[in-house]
């Protein structure tokens, strides 16, 4: 299987505006959780908060940025485990020659299994796993026995980070009443007052503009940044 590189390259965007409450949290859920998800709908800006965070943490990062034919399990765990290869030299061998000998159904936790073994025998600096939009893929029937027996056992120095635009089936969901989970959903993705002015004012925007865009936005990143973009635009050219 030819491997498209993009989709386990971490992306180029960078947010306009680093949000360090949101940040905050996050790092405290590495110290504390085996995984994080960043729950909701497009425009959020959830996978610019990973980027941020990713490029500022003290783990390395593996990136995986699903899409919808890799509901598979054989394009889903080989992507996986390209996205942790680049990270860590040599990583997967095992773990791929157990997919090729098994999988039946009720082989996916012995090959979540597999990964986390490879995970720990191939230890390397921290490590930082980012999969972006997986929800795209939640109904897949491997989906519950992989993920139920992959996060909880994660290595201390592994953490995988779920960026998704609903929350995943409801065994995977349980793990936060074990506190091993940490969530960030969309109402805790919106602008906040402060936030909002200090994107505006990296436009060289007036508050006040700013608490007239929140309000009509409700804080959703992408619409934010649009008015923004789009009042800087104009008071450029009312000025030219």
């Amino acid at each position: 299987m030819q491997v498209i590189h993009d989709k386990v390259t971490v992306p180029h965007q960078n947010p306009r505006l680093s949000r360090p409450r949101l940040l905050k949290v996050l790092e405290e859920g590495i110290g504390s959780c085996t995984s994080t998800i960043i729950t909701g709908r497009a425009g959020t800006g959830k996978t610019l908060l990973a980027k941020d965070f990713a490029r500022n943490c003290a783990s390395r990062t593996a990136w995986y940025t699903v899409e919808a034919p890799d509901g598979e399990l054989r394009i889903f765990f080989r992507y996986l485990v390209e996205s942790v290869r680049r990270q860590r030299p040599g990583f997967g061998r095992d773990a791929l020659a157990h997919f090729a000998g098994s999988p039946g159904f009720e082989d996916i936790p012995t090959l979540a299994e597999a990964f986390l073994y490879e995970l720990q025998e191939c230890r390397g600096e921290p490590l930082l796993l980012v999969v972006d939009d997986l929800h795209l893929i939640y109904d897949a029937e491997w989906f519950v026995p992989f993920f139920g027996r992959l996060l909880p056992l994660l290595p201390p120095e592994a953490h995988m980070l779920i960026i998704g635009r609903s929350l995943p089936p409801t065994p995977v969901w349980r793990m936060r009443s074990k506190q091993t989970l940490c969530l960030i959903e969309e109402a805790g993705l919106a602008f906040n007052p402060r936030e909002a002015a200090d994107l505006f004012a990296s436009y060289g925007l007036a508050g006040s503009e700013a608490h007239a865009a929140l309000e009509q936005t409700q804080g959703r990143a992408a619409a934010l940044d649009g008015l923004a973009r789009g009042l800087s635009r104009a008071m450029l050219v009312g000025v030219a």
